[in-house]
């Protein structure tokens, strides 16, 4: 068997990871180092400024948005993120660390979050007629200032619903109840570049909150989340947005080498839309969340579900969907666009991937590990710090493996 130098970080079979000379580690082998990423998530200046009204929150008990509220402002670990970025592939849409591959999964999503992800793809057309759909869902119509094409800015949502008036009747509590759900969507789950506004297409998927319920919430903010790392990895991005919170909850629970964290009294006490459709967290499927569509790869952590991992399938880096977002393309009725996708979608059960239950700890010879350390990128060190990295006990790494 061959094997690489400390100084060559590169892999010895480059057929997965193709796009190296364009991710961020790329730049640590030439001494170009990248700041810490800068966060671009609006979640605590939403909770100053639009305090919950009692009276709409069941309303969004309803939705399924109330666990997202409760979870609060979390201070996030830059640095953490950051570091994690960097081990990010957009080929496989895992994290390659030094002795294995893992990734957030349709799991996590449920348990972190409490959000469903057994449903119909969060899709549709963004064709609005904005000022009709505001009067109908909101009750008001948006200044022109308050508009960036299609999306709405969060501030004037929260100028105008945050506050219902006393006498307030059903239909204008629910009309705030949306205001709030919609303004959370822009700040945490689905936040933009500046986390500043957010796209009236989920207005329209807020008519009835328990048809809205029923969607795959926990999928789209699980495609956001994956679109946004695959940017953030690129060698020139300097932020990131979406929903960070969940990558910092689920660097807390799987980054203590725990395979499975989720196990125990703890899990026993979860909600019941924590622990619903468990087959769903190993579909092999595409995500959507209208323009954007990103696969589920669990056949590549099967760890993490407490099965035996063989060398998985090749996965094929579909190059075109990450060309694709909604700059330019306000007016696509995005169900249409991406219908193969989400045939894929309606047909999830029948990609369950399963293997044989783990059994003790994975030697350092498995066919598995032999593969993963011929194709990943194992350290990211500056080439003239490797030679300090000669000698280490191997009692920490036997444990993780």
């Amino acid at each position: 068997m061959s094997f690489r130098g400390l100084r060559d970080a590169d892999p010895l079979d480059t057929s997965v990871l193709v796009l190296q000379d364009k991710h961020r580690s790329h730049l640590v082998d030439i001494e170009q180092f990248q700041e810490v990423l800068h966060p671009l998530q609006q979640m605590r200046a939403f909770l100053g400024m639009w305090r919950m009204d009692p009276r709409i929150r069941p309303y969004v008990i309803r939705a399924g948005f109330y666990g997202i509220y409760r979870l609060g402002h979390i201070i996030i670990d830059w640095p953490l993120i950051t570091s994690l970025v960097e081990r990010w592939r957009l080929e496989t849409h895992t994290f390659h660390l030094p002795v294995r591959e893992m990734t957030i999964t349709l799991q996590d999503v449920a348990i972190l979050l409490g959000l469903r992800i057994d449903g119909p793809a969060v899709t549709g057309t963004c064709v609005l007629d904005v000022a009709r759909l505001c009067v109908e869902l909101l009750g008001v119509i948006p200044l022109d200032e308050a508009l960036r094409g299609s999306a709405i800015s969060i501030r004037w949502l929260c100028q105008q619903l945050s506050t219902p008036a006393p006498d307030a009747d059903d239909v204008a509590l629910q009309r705030s109840a949306r205001g709030f759900i919609l303004a959370l969507m822009g700040s945490f789950l689905f936040a933009d570049k500046k986390g500043v506004h957010v796209h009236l297409c989920f207005l329209s998927l807020l008519r009835d909150f328990t048809h809205t319920a029923s969607y795959s919430w926990g999928g789209a903010v699980l495609a956001h989340t994956y679109r946004e790392l695959c940017r953030a990895s690129l060698d020139r991005r300097r932020g990131i947005s979406d929903c960070i919170t969940l990558i910092q909850l689920w660097s807390w629970e799987r980054l203590h080498v725990r395979w499975q964290p989720y196990i125990g009294e703890l899990v026993d006490q979860l909600p019941d839309i924590c622990l619903a459709s468990q087959d769903m967290w190993r579909t092999m499927s595409p995500l959507v969340c209208f323009e954007v569509v990103e696969w589920h790869r669990p056949e590549r952590v099967l760890r993490q579900f407490g099965m035996h991992q063989e060398i998985p399938p090749t996965c094929s880096y579909e190059q075109q969907l990450h060309r694709v977002d909604a700059r330019g393309r306000h007016q696509r009725d995005w169900s249409l666009y991406h219908a193969p996708y989400i045939a894929l979608w309606e047909t999830r059960a029948g990609r369950i991937i399963t293997s044989p239950p783990m059994v003790g700890l994975m030697d350092f010879h498995d066919p598995y590990m032999q593969w993963y350390r011929r194709i990943t990128r194992r350290f990211m060190t500056p080439p003239l710090h490797r030679d300090d990295m000669r000698f280490h006990t191997t009692a920490g790494t036997t444990r993780v493996l």
